[in-house]
């Protein structure tokens, strides 16, 4: 009986089911798609995207994690090489296009070696050993430096070819001292640097600030603009008479109690603004709210306030001035405030803003970066977290590799020699992800207009003679040179990361034999399967 039924019969009238070779040729073409659609964006000649939503709002980038971001993506297997991109933004901060491009080059050359009748599952193992013996040849020829030219250079690499090219070198100046200055030994928590923008000024405008600057104003109009040698407090609670927190009702019978209960509720302000001054603060930073009659005592003793500041901004503030939170006004004392060569209020493109700079030893930072209009701020916001992210990144790791195709012309060439090495089916699939490598200076050329045939033959003769492991495309010339004198230097693990996540995915993908509708399933993107009946009870 069972054999009567259908393969279509046991799910829904309607849902689609994609089995064996059409749900890989599926899933391999949408992977590729995504990463042709991001391929032209790729090097310092590469185009940019608009993206434009629903509502008009339009984003012109060539970053490939914003752009995957942004796209409105509904294959699942698309939205995995999404996934690349942007652990690839998390864990490096740049080359979310190369990770993206070569996961979409690996499963081209796959489908090849599926034409030919090779098992998904020999491609997969030959793609893991490939991936395995690529870590330790890019161990083997990356370099170990983390001076200050270094840095510069690989952070002027990154901004090549962005929309802030045009200031590279006063930017990555920034993008390195700002990174240095949180640094503790080899750790970097890029959460210490606040990016903030501001547009109608000029990118030269763009400066360090040794402190924070806060998006708030000084809340009364009677208090100072600015302070200079400020002792600062760190309040999360508020400077209001709170509700109590069950239900309670006062009877008020006559005009004089409730004169009375007005003046206690005046007395209790005016106690909370002496006792913050008993303390030596002379500005303070309230997470919460401030009464208007607060804030009156607070102008009265000369104290610069500010209101309902983020608990981001609170912590970055603890970490530049030394001051410590505190979370009731009663045990405010000296102890716990900060200290700031000056706060002062600034307009800044019609916005009021509060700078808290001069820190003597400041554990956080912000880059205040300016442009001609919104969208370019926006791309400069972009292009200099990658900038900062990736010289953390060298500190972190201390190595560096050469750009311009450079590292992937290498490790295709000693791939290749590594999957005569293995035999069997899996050296058909190692020289695939060595040629699947090669799409990166593939794509430099053709984005700079040049010819990329002659470019891989010339790269792949002077690699094979032993020229130099430096040797990539620059694409302003259009010659073959040494990336490392050229000053095209990029981190280490920006190489590694790209072609872990990479070929992971594309080893996720060509596993796929069978795609089918499902009812329902849990946590996000990957899932966790079908919900049971516990977690519906727990709902």
């Amino acid at each position: 009986m069972a054999d009567t039924i259908r393969q279509g019969e046991i799910t829904k009238e309607g849902t689609q089911r994609f089995m064996a070779r059409d749900a890989q040729r599926m899933n391999i073409l949408a992977g590729r798609i995504v990463a042709e659609t991001i391929r032209t964006t790729l090097g310092p000649r590469g185009m940019d995207k608009m993206l434009v939503d629903s509502m008009g709002d339009v984003v012109i980038t060539n970053d490939g994690a914003t752009i995957l971001k942004e796209m409105d993506i509904a294959h699942p297997a698309a939205k995995m090489i999404v996934e690349v991109a942007k652990t690839q933004d998390d864990e490096v901060g740049d080359g979310t296009t190369t990770a993206a491009v070569i996961a979409g080059e690996l499963l081209k050359k796959a489908e090849e070696l599926l034409d030919e009748k090779i098992h998904p599952t020999v491609v997969t193992k030959g793609y893991t050993l490939a991936a395995e013996k690529a870590m330790k040849i890019l161990d083997e020829i990356s370099t170990k430096a983390t001076d200050d030219v270094t840095l510069k250079k690989v952070a002027m690499t990154t901004l090549t070819g962005k929309g802030a090219e045009v200031g590279k070198e006063y930017l990555a100046d920034l993008a390195v001292k700002a990174v240095k200055s949180v640094a503790e030994g080899n750790e970097v928590d890029l959460e210490n640097i606040k990016l903030e923008k501001k547009e109608g000024g000029s990118l030269e405008e763009s400066r360090i600030i040794y402190g924070v600057t806060i998006d708030k104003e000084v809340v009364h109009s009677g208090m100072p603009k600015s302070v200079k040698n400020a002792k600062i407090a760190l309040v999360d609670a508020a400077l209001e008479i709170e509700k109590t927190e069950t239900d309670a009702k006062i009877n008020i019978s006559s005009p004089e109690q409730l004169s009375l209960f007005l003046e206690q509720e005046e007395k209790m302000l005016r106690e909370m603004a002496e006792k913050i001054k008993a303390t030596g603060a002379m500005v303070l930073f309230c997470q919460k709210g401030i009464d208007d009659l607060a804030q009156h005592y607070l102008g009265k003793h000369g104290i610069l306030a500010a209101r309902r500041v983020k608990k981001s901004d609170m912590e970055k503030l603890a970490k530049a001035t030394g001051a410590r939170i505190v979370s009731n006004i009663n045990e405010l004392s000296k102890d716990d405030l900060g200290e700031a060569g000056l706060v002062e209020e600034r307009k800044i493109a019609k916005d009021e803003m509060i700078f808290v700079e001069n820190c003597k030893h400041p554990k956080a930072i912000t880059v205040l970066l300016r442009g001609g209009t919104e969208h370019v701020v926006e791309d400069l916001e972009r292009s200099m977290h990658d900038a900062i992210s990736v010289v953390a990144a060298v500190i972190k790791d201390g190595r560096i590799i050469a750009g311009g195709g450079a590292g992937e012309i290498e490790l295709a060439r000693r791939l290749s020699e590594y999957a005569d090495e293995v035999g069997g089916r899996e050296q058909l699939s190692i020289k695939a992800f060595a040629d699947a490598l090669e799409i990166i200076p593939r794509s430099l050329a053709e984005n700079a207009g040049i010819d990329p045939i002659d470019i891989l033959v010339e790269l792949r003769s002077r690699h094979t003679k032993g020229d130099g492991r430096h040797l990539g495309l620059n694409v302003f010339s259009g010659k073959v040179e040494d990336m490392m004198k050229a000053g095209v230097i990029e981190p280490l693990k920006s190489k590694v990361q790209a072609i872990k996540s990479a070929s992971e995915a594309a080893t996720m993908i060509l596993r796929i034999d069978d795609v089918i509708a499902a009812s329902s399933l849990g946590g996000g993107p990957g899932g966790k399967g079908p919900r049971g009946p516990s977690e519906d009870m727990e709902d």
